[in-house]
């Protein structure tokens, strides 16, 4: 997709057609996410710090995102690209893979389902994607990015929307590019080998293998002397389990109270746990993320000898291993995330005595010693699948707790709402 988070919002909002928008924290420590190609000529990047990208586009309107509307038109995308082929390999919102072998004796040849593919998104999602055709993965996503517009000053120049590289062409499109084009290619790699005079991929497929193991390593090196020279026989993997589920967020001042951390921690282990049981998953490990304010960052991670789903365990285990953690000069971002994932079953076995040998117990508000994380993920397993049904029928903001209402109502945690940092107004 073309600037997707940022289109999505010139889609809901016409006015700002032909602006140059950023998608993003506006606040002093937020990132663009994502923006149009009018700021792009000015220079503006997704990951670049917000400040920054003030001073390389005073114009900029920026917008401070909205994800749920943006997870809800990716979800329209894939509906769209399944009904091409059942082999669609999703990569993050935005963009995927598309196996299209057993669809070109219907469709027809490759590069015309690719234009049909570009003017149904375009029909049906009003929205722009540039679409590259390739016999490998690498040479198809090189592809698509060649297929997009080009930012200039003058207003965006459009691109040829499809690019289609034939398996005889594929050395001649892959050897004039930069080495970072690349799969593996990050700076300090492409530094090392611009330090012996190889900066494109063309040069770097001349290079002996060997030769490139003895600079890079053997991992490192095979997969790049291979990619160099076209091989890429990676399949496309249509619905890829996820690895994590996660909640991370950047403060616009930084903690100082243990308290205060203690509940952001609270709030995120609720938005983790209900975007885990929406997607039918529980997980053994959780995880702590903490990074200070000289944006040194420490994780720290316990595995459980069973399935957890419910905020209350994995708050337990959460608050367990942020209070081991030193606040230090003050905490700037703060994760919690789960991993080990696997379908959630009806039936599990706990273990009930995790407290005694872990130091996970929680302490109830009459002071009451709990059973730790396993009597939690027993005792709240009923109650929030009753929670979930409610909402489910009702709406996400049908039910919640006391303390999540508010005067517009009641306030359900979401994942990943803003994970690019706070807004001006926030910070305000």
């Amino acid at each position: 997709m073309d600037a997707f988070f940022a289109a999505v919002e010139v889609l809901d909002d016409p006015g700002l057609a032909g602006r140059p928008v950023i998608v993003g924290g506006s606040g002093a420590r937020g990132v663009v996410a994502s923006c149009t190609y009018e700021a792009r000529a000015f220079g503006v990047q997704s990951a670049m710090p917000s400040l920054r990208a003030r001073q390389l586009c005073p114009p900029a309107v920026f917008v401070d995102g909205h994800y749920t509307r943006y997870a809800e038109v990716s979800r329209q995308l894939h509906e769209l690209l399944a009904e091409v082929t059942p082999l669609v390999e999703p990569i993050g919102l935005d963009e995927a893979f598309l196996d299209v072998t057993g669809a070109r004796r219907l469709l027809g040849p490759a590069v015309e389902i690719a234009h049909a593919l570009r003017a149904r998104v375009a029909d049906e999602l009003r929205l722009a994607c540039s679409v590259g055709v390739g016999r490998s993965k690498l040479v198809a996503k090189l592809a698509s990015r060649a297929a997009k517009p080009v930012a200039s000053r003058d207003g965006p120049r459009a691109g040829p929307g499809v690019v289609d590289v034939a398996p005889e062409d594929e050395l001649a499109f892959l050897h004039p590019l930069p080495i970072g084009a690349l799969w593996g290619a990050g700076p300090a790699t492409v530094r090392r080998l611009h330090d012996v005079g190889v900066a494109t991929v063309g040069e770097l497929a001349a290079l002996p293998e060997d030769a490139v193991i003895r600079l890079l390593g053997p991992a490192l090196g095979t997969q790049l002397t291979e990619l160099a020279r076209g091989y890429d026989p990676r399949p496309v993997v249509p619905d890829r389990p996820a690895k994590s589920i996660g909640h991370e967020e950047t403060f616009r001042h930084d903690v100082l109270e243990p308290a205060e951390l203690r509940a952001h921690a609270v709030r995120m282990a609720h938005a983790v746990a209900l975007h885990l049981r929406e997607a039918g998953l529980a997980g053994r490990t959780v995880v702590v993320k903490v990074r200070y304010a000289d944006f040194s960052t420490i994780t720290r991670s316990h595995t459980l000898p069973f399935l957890v789903d419910t905020a209350e365990a994995l708050d337990a285990v959460a608050g367990a291993l942020l209070d081991a953690v030193d606040l230090g000069d003050g905490v700037r971002l703060l994760g919690v995330s789960v991993s080990g994932l696997a379908e959630e079953s009806p039936a599990r076995q706990l273990a009930f005595d995790l407290a005694s040998d872990t130091g996970l117990a929680g302490i109830t508000e009459d002071g009451s010693s709990t059973t730790g994380a396993a009597g939690l993920q027993a005792s709240w397993q009923e109650v929030s699948a009753a929670v979930d049904a409610i909402r489910a029928r009702f709406g996400r903001t049908s039910v919640g707790r006391a303390a999540a209402v508010g005067p517009d109502g009641v306030g359900v945690p979401t994942q990943r709402q803003a994970p690019w940092g706070p807004s001006e107004e926030d910070e305000g």
